[in-house]
């Protein structure tokens, strides 16, 4: 039984956390508050969950979601996450996290900078185009037609490939769109982030292909 650690449980990481127990994964979940505040989330979750801190669900995790915002000066586990695969499932929001120069000029991305602070963890920018709620609805079996597509953007292939084995079983195609560098693509505000309700694997390509650049 593979575990899943995720860390934040707000509507990305609980809907993950849901989608994932009910495709017969176990989860760790966390969050900045303490495990006693999410004793409500386990009692819905049942029992294939259960609450940690941040570091013991990195620890617990065969492979972790980090389902929270960047914070510049890093608050991640950086030792309990060495050697894993992390899905960043975050967005770079200036309305909440501010300025940041660096990704505002193009130079980087949010997900490079979330690598550079993980720099012994395998990175991968998963479930940042499509709102939490549909994570457990709108999946369908392979080879439906119009089955939805998502994006997957890492410096290594086998955290794509890993991202792209956990969508299958959610109910999505993938579209690898590696390395970070081009991650940005299907950020807020581009054709990809735009579309995300309705993207089959031809569509999302395309708006991935007429992305803007910053």
């Amino acid at each position: 039984m593979t575990t899943i650690g995720i860390i934040g449980a707000g509507e990305v990481g609980s809907q993950i956390a849901r989608a994932a127990i009910a495709n017969g994964y176990d989860v760790v979940i966390a969050n900045s508050r303490g495990p006693e505040t999410l004793e409500d989330l386990i009692g819905q979750l049942g029992p294939s969950a259960r609450a940690a801190t941040a570091a013991g669900a990195a620890t617990a995790g065969e492979f972790v979601v980090v389902a929270v915002p960047l914070a510049m000066v890093n608050n991640m586990p950086v030792d309990q996450l060495a050697g894993k695969i992390v899905l960043d499932t975050n967005n770079y929001m200036v309305w909440r996290d501010g300025n940041i120069p660096v990704i505002d000029s193009g130079e980087k991305t949010v997900h490079e900078l979330r690598q550079e602070q993980l720099p012994t963890s395998k990175v991968v920018k998963a479930f940042t185009h499509i709102q939490a709620p549909r994570i457990t609805t709108a999946g369908k079996p392979a080879g439906t037609p119009g089955r939805l597509a998502l994006s997957a953007s890492s410096d290594f292939p086998e955290a794509v490939e890993l991202v792209t084995r956990l969508y299958d079983r959610f109910g999505f195609d993938t579209v690898d769109n590696s390395p970070l560098s081009e991650s940005w693509r299907s950020g807020p505000g581009q054709p990809a982030w735009v579309a995300h309700e309705s993207q089959t694997r031809a569509e999302l390509i395309a708006n991935l292909a007429d992305a803007l650049a910053p």
